[in-house]
């Protein structure tokens, strides 16, 4: 079973990593973005990808090579990054360059314009997946439930090549939480993260061109970290805020720093995420689905602005809390 093999050669893979010089030449330092306190290594991607490409060396999945080139391109400009660190201006162009390439193999057909908004999805889950990738067991948690609700409904659909590529994925994202649920030994880092929203734009998109799922399926099976990185960033911008900048507006962010910690967090959104998967499989009915779907829409939206709100009050007090200390220590 693809799933299972992946798992088992991600665990030594990563057990290796943890005891070899690479892990102390990439450490995670905590930053304003941060919500860790000590530095972690940061190179668990190295070992999901090991994972990746060995599965994938025994199983041969049927996937188009121009799909495992934008991945190399990924994997290296951001193992890079995680090494010396690398400018937007240089990182955003090589992101790009993979998003086409995924797009025009995906849909070598589609007019200009659908090829750009693939290029602008695929590209937007590649940061996405980064800047969610930020509490421990959370992006591995979302690889292994998205990537599985993939695998479910292409072996369903009986494309062998999708089922197994995705299944492999979950399968290297499980052997990986086995070191990164909380409280995290090692961190996917940027290779590892961006690797995963690459993948899931191009098994995504392959699926809907091979027709396996509409378009929409394969956003429901990712559903909370696209919910929480596409309504954090629409609120920096409402907000007049640089939204490049590192922060710790996520939802998931917020909660953790709300007394919630890394473990509740993780479980809260492993529950998000079943929902999501069970959701987006019922979807896959053509008599079923868009009704859940709406309803997880509408609960997600609720639950986000509830979290939003609860921070904000509870920042507001805080201020409140100085400025009387402040008015008191002054009247001294």
């Amino acid at each position: 079973m693809p799933l299972l093999f992946s798992a088992l050669v991600c665990v030594p893979a990563i057990w290796l990593i943890l005891r070899s010089p690479l892990a102390r030449s990439s450490l995670d330092l905590p930053n304003e973005r941060s919500l860790h306190s000590n530095p972690v290594p940061r190179t668990g991607g190295l070992g999901i990808l090991a994972a990746i490409t060995i599965a994938s060396l025994t199983f041969k999945p049927s996937l188009p090579w121009p799909i495992w080139a934008a991945l190399a391109i990924i994997v290296v400009v951001s193992f890079v990054d995680d090494l010396q660190g690398l400018r937007a201006s240089i990182r955003m162009p090589l992101h790009l360059i993979a998003a086409v390439t995924v797009a025009i193999t995906a849909f070598p057909a589609a007019s200009w314009p659908f090829l750009l908004l693939a290029t602008v999805t695929v590209a937007w889950l590649i940061n996405l997946y980064n800047f969610m990738d930020g509490s421990d067991g959370l992006a591995g948690g979302q690889a292994f439930f998205g990537f599985g609700t993939l695998a479910i409904a292409a072996l369903e659909a009986n494309d062998p090549g999708i089922a197994i590529s995705a299944s492999i994925v979950a399968g290297a994202a499980l052997g990986f939480l086995l070191f990164n649920f909380p409280p995290a030994r090692i961190f996917m880092g940027d290779a590892g993260s961006t690797s995963m929203g690459l993948l899931a734009g191009a098994l995504g998109a392959l699926g809907v061109a091979r027709n396996l799922w509409h378009p929409i399926f394969p956003a429901i099976a990712f559903l909370p970290f696209i919910f929480d990185g596409s309504a954090t960033l629409l609120m920096r911008m409402g907000q007049g805020k640089k939204v490049w900048q590192a922060h710790r507006d996520h939802a998931y962010q917020r909660l953790n720093m709300s007394g919630f910690g890394h473990r509740n967090t993780a479980l809260l959104y492993y529950g998000l995420m079943l929902a999501s998967a069970l959701v987006a499989l019922s979807g896959l009915r053509p008599d079923a689905g868009w009704a859940a779907t709406a309803c997880l829409l509408i609960a997600f939206a609720l639950a986000y602005g509830m979290v939003q709100r609860s921070w904000n009050r509870r920042q507001s007090m805080q201020n409140e809390g100085h400025a009387d200390d402040a008015t008191h220590k002054s009247h001294k």
